[in-house]
């Protein structure tokens, strides 16, 4: 268990004290020790309490070394990712990322693609444009994945679409563990964001680039998330719109 080593270690990285935090849980500071020097385990309501305050799995706060990831996110780097063909397909519906996936994985078995490239990269982005009405009343998102097709791949199994993607600059930036913590992938969107000077994506998007996409793979044990953001596709904080 390592408990009390996940609370003090998001504890200090949200820099909070433990006077501040033994106020937000409603105990004394000497609790707050006990609890990081594993003397005493919090009742559940308490440990509930603690992953939403610091945004994280539950069973990740109990069980994992959280601090082992203190290195969330590598440096960016500015990267020509080469022209490609894709295959893919959006869904939307209350989680959209896992049920696409599974639903492009499959298409991957039946069409052969895998047994061609067993390692051919998936690749997915958040599906833009589904109306608010549906996402506030239904909690309905939306979610692309896509198979990079090898050069000359050819199948007639139905059920996905065929896209070109242009040779195109990206910055990229490698998430390490990121579905430990909630914030981690929105995080490294902003860090992104923050090394482009930009203050969002532009309202028409480049023909045949995509703006984003993410890259989810395993190294090791460990789960990564390479995100990438075409650098052509970010509105610079000091445009303006001229109306003259």
């Amino acid at each position: 268990m390592n408990l009390g080593k996940n609370i003090q270690h998001l504890r200090k990285q949200k820099k909070i004290t433990q006077e501040q935090l033994a106020e937000m849980m409603s105990v004394s500071r000497q609790t707050i020790s006990k609890w990081e020097a594993d003397e005493v385990i919090p009742e559940l309501n308490k440990i509930v309490a603690l992953s939403d305050l610091f945004a994280c799995k539950l069973d990740a706060l109990v069980k994992e070394d959280m601090s082992a990831g203190d290195a969330v996110y590598s440096e960016i780097i500015v990267k020509k990712v080469e022209a490609f063909q894709m295959a893919r397909y959006v869904m939307l519906s209350p989680n959209p990322e896992d049920d696409v996936n599974a639903y492009m994985e499959n298409w991957a078995r039946r069409s052969g693609l895998l047994k061609v490239s067993p390692d051919a990269m998936r690749i997915g982005w958040d599906f833009p444009f589904v109306p608010p009405e549906m996402t506030t009343r239904f909690g309905i998102y939306g979610y692309v994945a896509a198979y990079i097709l090898p050069e000359g791949f050819e199948t007639k199994c139905p059920g996905v679409e065929y896209a070109v993607q242009k040779e195109a600059d990206y910055a990229v930036i490698t998430i390490y563990n990121p579905f430990m913590a909630v914030d981690r992938i929105r995080g490294g969107y902003k860090k992104i964001m923050d090394f482009l000077a930009a203050n969002g994506f532009c309202e028409e998007p480049k023909e045949n680039v995509l703006s984003c996409f993410e890259y989810v793979y395993e190294k090791g044990s460990v789960t990564c998330m390479d995100v990438y953001i075409h650098v052509d596709s970010v509105s610079k904080t000091n445009s303006f719109t001229n109306f003259s």
